[in-house]
């Protein structure tokens, strides 16, 4: 797949064109997949990245099919990966088959899990990883949840987007962590917006204000640790493992679900304004607002912030001709207007959702891939990240062929990192 693509025109036609399945499976539900008849194939799940959200998406994948195993972990951390391993056995004890030989430890860890007899590897490490982790995993032939983002930087994107093709082509599946499409209340709303409850789509505001991510990272630094291992158990803070995690993990969230409302029609270029607010060790925003401009003139506005003491708000307000919808703000989403609507369900858990579909997808023979839509998403909040550090206005072309490499080509304990300074907008310069 040519991914070096010049043309806003072509690329937005052709990514409309090859994920139009994409949006039904990942976008509304598919009752086909969801009724699959029961196999009695025990799925054996690989686990890369023992973190918090990486234990989660464990219990989920478990929690989704009654045939499923843990059988194998990785990590560069022990502490972590035991931590891990405990918290499954408890919730899962029956279905925990890991010993010590199949507790991986180290940056090649990725590949001996991978190697170790899986059949769906859940990717949850850093995300400068992830599309090294993704190429090994579709080109062993497995399914594949990979925990948002996609990557930091655009040969991260060339290389995730050439692995979803891969991966289509060996119909493996490949969920996304980028979880509101998933959401039955949203999928709900975007239903009435498709079917022209508020009109035509004229701005849709976006916002995830938040606490700082301190409470998960950010702890003191032991006297031992070196340098990358500081970083690593630190990421968050810095740029080439976490892309930024307010525009990028935070500020991506609300950018998937803009494109969402768009249609995944993407926006041609960006223009942003942030910094940083309170000193850390790292080399990141800590708010940013970033304005997205599509063909048509209709303007999306992300804004976040990762502070604490501070107002917080995950919500979306969809802006059209006959109403807004407004999601986060309450309970349930709301469209007044012209034709007023409330959402009057039952919110399920959106995270356990998209694994119970995925599971299902690959019973069924025909796994979910959300691998286009979550490079696509990632590269919104990474346009968004250029315009707002380098103060320039950035277009789609130029944000999906940069030639910034962020993450070092080979990793050891022993690779000194030269940090990026931190962004000075009108200073720091496109790449």
């Amino acid at each position: 797949m040519n991914t070096n693509i010049t043309s806003s025109e072509s690329t937005r036609r052709d990514f409309i064109k090859q994920s139009a399945a994409g949006v039904l499976a990942g976008g509304l539900a598919f009752p086909s997949i969801l009724s699959a008849a029961p196999n009695t194939q025990t799925l054996r799940i690989g686990l890369i990245g023992c973190g918090g959200r990486g234990t989660a998406a464990a219990k989920e994948a478990l929690n989704a099919d009654a045939n499923t195993v843990v059988v194998a972990l990785g990590d560069v951390f022990e502490d972590r990966q035991s931590t891990s391993l405990e918290t499954l056995r408890q919730h899962a004890p029956d279905r925990v088959k890991v010993d010590k030989s199949r507790c991986f430890l180290g940056f090649d860890a990725y590949e001996k899990v991978i190697a170790s007899g899986v059949d769906v590897v859940l990717l949850a490490a850093p995300p400068a990883f992830r599309p090294q982790h993704l190429k090994a995993a579709i080109n062993a032939g497995k399914h594949v949840f990979a925990e948002c983002i996609a990557a930091v930087d655009a040969p991260g994107i060339r290389s995730f987007l050439d692995s979803t093709t891969r991966a289509q082509e060996r119909n493996l599946g490949i969920l996304s962590g980028f979880c509101w499409r998933y959401d039955n209340t949203a999928r709900a709303a975007q239903e009435q917006i498709r079917a022209g409850a508020i009109g035509k789509v004229r701005a849709v505001y976006a916002t995830y204000y938040r606490q700082s991510f301190n409470k998960y990272y950010g702890r003191e630094r032991r006297p031992e640790w070196t340098d990358l291992q500081w970083q690593l158990r630190d990421w968050s803070d810095f740029l080439w493992l976490g892309g930024d995690m307010c525009i990028g993990l935070s500020g991506g969230h609300s950018a998937d679900k803009m494109a969402w409302w768009m249609n995944d029609e993407m926006p041609v270029k960006a223009v942003g304004v942030g910094g940083r607010q309170f000193p850390g060790e790292g080399n990141t925003f800590d708010h940013s607002q970033i304005i997205y401009e599509y063909a048509d003139g209709v303007r999306g506005f992300l804004g976040v912030r990762c502070q604490d003491g501070c107002h917080n708000e995950n919500a979306d307000y969809i802006i059209g001709s006959e109403g807004v919808c407004t999601l986060g703000k309450s309970p349930a989403p709301v469209i007044t207007g012209a034709n007023p609507w409330t959402f009057s369900g039952k919110r399920e858990l959106m995270h356990q959702k998209e694994h119970d579909e995925f599971f299902a997808s690959i019973r069924s023979g025909r796994p979910i891939n959300d691998g286009r839509r979550m490079a696509h998403t990632s590269l919104m909040a990474l346009m968004g990240r250029m315009a707002a550090y380098t103060g320039q206005e950035i277009t789609w072309e130029q944000a999906l062929n940069s030639r910034q490499q962020l993450v070092p080509a080979h990793l050891d304990w022993d690779t000194k990192i030269d940090l990026t300074p931190p962004p000075q907008p009108g200073v720091t310069k496109f790449s």
